[in-house]
């Protein structure tokens, strides 16, 4: 194991990994990152994306199955489910080791559905039961019509890594559509633990956003506004987690009960993680985040810088004080946080659509291609 993977589990911080092909699974490759203390893995349609049409990873698996499928759909599933039931297996004797809480592999449900509660249920409960894998977690985004799927999901003992969470209000309604899902399920006898969750909160696009309104505002004179610059992000994951704590690791409060009963935590899961900015470090949004009963997850280049070098201490109970201070700056100069985490999360939503969208084109379009050569 990578010795500061293995300091961060020591703390507290699981690593998981953004990011999958069939190349990697098929190769060793994966197996080799989990050796490495990697102990989950993520994907979103743009991942799935790029790995089915920028590598030839599938050409074989599409001659295959193209043939034979009757919609792009079909097509989709094949490919996509088997790479994530194959990550599940690799996976498997991490969530057996860790008796559940890591091992998680995730697929996102269709994001055209983000805005529809009852298609989502139906879809993530398809997922879940067609995979096969109790490692397995759908990913939900946390839309309006996105809770109350949560909570449905999780009542039904459906695993969910709820996505595209940006604003810490928001982050609150996630928890308490856990709480309520939880509840749930452990009223229709089964036990608490047999169902697990992440809350996955978004880092560095809230600086991408919020640095490009900040730089407007220096270019017409306010130089004062530089000190800002980078700061938004990590204020407000202290301040998630700040939330986090108030709601799971007090002895009164609203999980005490559960947790009496064997519930598991949803822990906070660091996503975006990667710096977008070459002016910032590259280990910027891990190690400003670290700290107990989190996830964060990485692509393959911040995996290989948090694996080299990392000054691994607990960071994300630094200084939260100043992150509200920050918060309140940000508003003295007009930026409205509220507004900004509000249309990052539709933007995320329009983008892994777009995503989804353009992967089933491709494939429907290879699908009549072959299947009008070979009639």
């Amino acid at each position: 194991m990578n010795q500061n993977i293995a300091n961060l589990a020591a703390l507290g911080q699981s690593i998981w990994i953004d990011y999958i092909r069939r190349g990697m699974i098929e190769s060793g490759e994966l197996e080799a990152i989990r050796d490495r203390g990697v102990v989950g893995l993520t994907s979103n349609p743009t991942i799935l994306h790029k790995a089915v049409t920028e590598s030839d990873d599938y050409a074989a698996a599409l001659a295959g199955c193209i043939g034979q499928a009757r919609s792009a759909d079909e097509v989709y599933e094949t490919l996509v489910w088997e790479d994530i039931r194959s990550a599940a297996a690799i996976m498997k004797p991490v969530f057996r080791r860790t008796d559940g809480v890591d091992g998680y592999v995730s697929i996102e449900v269709n994001p055209s559905l983000a805005h529809d509660t009852d298609a989502t249920v139906a879809q993530g409960r398809r997922i879940f039961h067609a995979i096969g894998h109790p490692n397995v977690m759908i990913k939900v985004p946390a839309t309006p019509a996105g809770l109350p799927a949560i909570e449905a999901l999780l009542a039904e003992g459906i695993n969910v890594n709820v996505t595209l969470i940006f604003s810490v209000d928001v982050y609150r309604q996630v928890m308490q559509a856990y709480l309520r899902g939880v509840r749930r399920f452990t009223d229709t006898g089964h036990p608490p633990s047999g169902v697990a969750s992440v809350a996955s909160f978004f880092v560095s696009r809230i600086d991408t956003a919020v640095d490009a309104r900040l730089t407007e505002q220096i270019q017409a004179g306010r130089p004062d506004r530089s000190p800002l610059l980078g700061k938004a992000a990590i204020a407000n994951s202290k301040l998630a987690y700040r939330a986090f704590q108030e709601t799971f690791a007090t002895r009164r409060g609203p999980f005490a009960e559960l947790e009496a009963r064997g519930a598991r935590v949803q822990r906070p899961l660091w996503a975006s993680t990667s710096t977008k900015n070459p002016a910032y470090r590259d280990t910027y949004y891990v190690d400003t985040l670290i700290g107990p009963q989190t996830v964060n997850t990485v692509p393959p280049s911040t995996l290989d810088a948090l694996c080299d070098h990392l000054d691994v201490r607990v960071t994300v109970t630094d200084e939260v004080a100043d992150a509200q201070r920050t918060m309140e700056r940000l508003a003295d100069a007009g930026i409205d946080l509220g507004s900004v985490t509000a249309a990052l999360r539709d933007a995320g939503v329009q983008i892994f659509a777009d995503s989804f969208n353009a992967l089933m084109a491709d494939l429907e379009a290879k699908r009549r291609l072959q299947t009008a050569e070979s009639g």
